[in-house]
């Protein structure tokens, strides 16, 4: 008997974690070898077909590339995501993915704090607990005592964190006029033009047997799209964005795999931290948290 309404959706946003912490790790793999800005837009350049192939086969080519465009708002949107990728990249070359994952994390506790000021969003004294405790969070799993981890590949994670909160209000923005399709393709085209002509003075020729983890970083980028898309589209999003923080497991299990490394406990409860004042937001202040989230939200809820 096939899943649906929230079962379906939790199947599908855990395989969107699963698949973005592919993503990841193959970034990770990459950036031994090539920049930050080249892995940046090596992303992009190779995502930027299948994207173009969704959206003609959404029909709203015409949709994602019209006049009616707020150009201003994707130029600086796209920008901010070369950087957001860039430091993201840079903190995977001397962290883990969990402590990567464990210090990204703090980014929706951002877009909460953001969407004040740029959205007009009313913040419950409740929120503002919620978010002070999370961000305790984040200073457990830094352990300011122990200067090593708080480290220029910490700092570059928290500045990706950062950057994602601005990269997602101004998607929020966006959406408001635009379909979501403008957002993905627009966003991909940045990754690929900005993060290229930023990498020129540093980029090093692509090796061929490079090609499989090239490829890899496309198709599992695109497939975790499809899948996020998936998860809000039929479930309740109170009920299907707390399983978005199962990519910490995945994260785990791919660094024991591969570079048989693991989160120590200051980290592991730092997440934990985080991750319960998350859910507590999205499930219990969240405006409209009972209603699956429309294209648009879903779009910008995650994208690399």
């Amino acid at each position: 008997m096939p899943l649906s309404g929230n079962p379906r959706s939790i199947a599908a946003m855990l395989a969107a974690c699963a698949m973005f912490a592919c993503m990841d790790a193959l970034m990770k793999a990459l950036a031994g070898h090539y920049p930050p800005l080249q892995v940046t837009s090596l992303r992009g350049l190779t995502a930027l077909p299948l994207v173009g192939l969704y959206v003609l086969w959404r029909r709203e080519f015409r949709a994602a590339t019209g006049r009616h465009l707020r150009w201003g708002l994707h130029l600086l949107r796209g920008l901010i995501g070369v950087l957001m990728l860039a430091l993201f990249t840079t903190s995977l070359r001397t962290l883990g993915l969990a402590e990567a994952y464990t210090l990204s994390f703090v980014a929706p506790l951002l877009v909460a704090v953001l969407a004040v000021p740029v959205l007009g969003e009313r913040v419950r004294p409740r929120h503002w607990a919620a978010i002070a405790v999370g961000f305790v969070g984040v200073v457990v799993a830094l352990r300011p005592s122990q200067m090593v981890f708080l480290s220029a590949g910490a700092l570059a994670a928290l500045g990706a964190a950062v950057c994602y909160a601005v990269f997602n209000v101004l998607g929020r923005l966006i959406s408001r006029t635009e379909p979501s399709s403008s957002l993905v393709l627009w966003t991909t085209v940045c990754m690929a033009v900005f993060g290229g002509v930023l990498a020129l003075p540093q980029w090093t020729p692509v090796r061929s047997e490079h090609a499989l983890l090239l490829s890899g970083l496309a198709v599992s980028g695109f497939l975790g799209q499809l899948a996020i898309s998936e998860a809000f589209r039929h479930g309740q999003a109170a009920a299907v964005a707390p399983f978005e923080y199962s990519a910490l497991a995945w994260a785990v299990l791919i660094d024991w795999l591969f570079w048989h490394a693991a989160p120590d406990p200051w980290t592991l409860a730092g997440a934990a931290i985080i991750i319960a004042s998350g859910i507590y937001l999205v499930r219990r202040e969240a405006p409209g948290a009972e209603q699956p989230a429309t294209p648009a939200v879903v779009e910008v809820a995650r994208l690399k």
